[in-house]
C-alpha cells in the first residue's frame, strides 16, 4: 500500500504546484495588462505601478476574467481611450503568454 500512498501524495503535490503556477501566471498577466492599459492612459510611473496592482486586485472580485475586463474597459473609456472588448481580450491573451514565458524563465 505504500507505493499507492506515495503516488497519491505525488499527484496531490503536482496538483498544488500546478494551481500555484496558474495563480502566479494570472497575477503576472494582470500586472502586465495593467501596465499596458496605464501606458494607453499615459499614467506616470508611480501611477502605473499603483494601477497595475489595482488590476491584480480586481481579479479577486469574481471567478474568471470578466472582472478584469470590466475594470480595464471602464478605466480606459473614462480616460478617453477608444478601446473595445476584443482589444482588451487580445491584450489579456498576449499578456498571459508573456507572463507564462517570464515565470518559466524564473524556474
Amino acid at each position: 500500500m505504500t507505493s499507492f500512498d506515495d503516488r497519491e501524495r505525488a499527484f496531490e503535490a503536482k496538483f498544488a504546484r500546478d494551481e500555484e503556477m496558474a495563480f502566479r501566471v494570472t497575477a503576472r498577466r494582470n500586472r502586465l495588462v495593467g501596465t499596458w492599459a496605464a501606458g494607453l492612459m499615459k499614467l506616470t510611473p508611480a501611477e502605473t505601478d499603483a494601477y497595475a496592482k489595482a488590476v491584480v486586485q480586481a481579479d479577486f472580485e469574481e471567478a474568471g476574467d470578466e472582472d478584469v475586463v470590466r475594470k480595464l474597459t471602464g478605466d480606459l473609456v473614462s480616460a478617453g481611450v477608444e478601446v473595445d472588448d476584443a482589444r482588451i481580450r487580445t491584450a489579456l491573451s498576449d499578456a498571459s503568454v508573456e507572463a507564462r514565458r517570464q515565470l518559466m524563465g524564473l524556474e
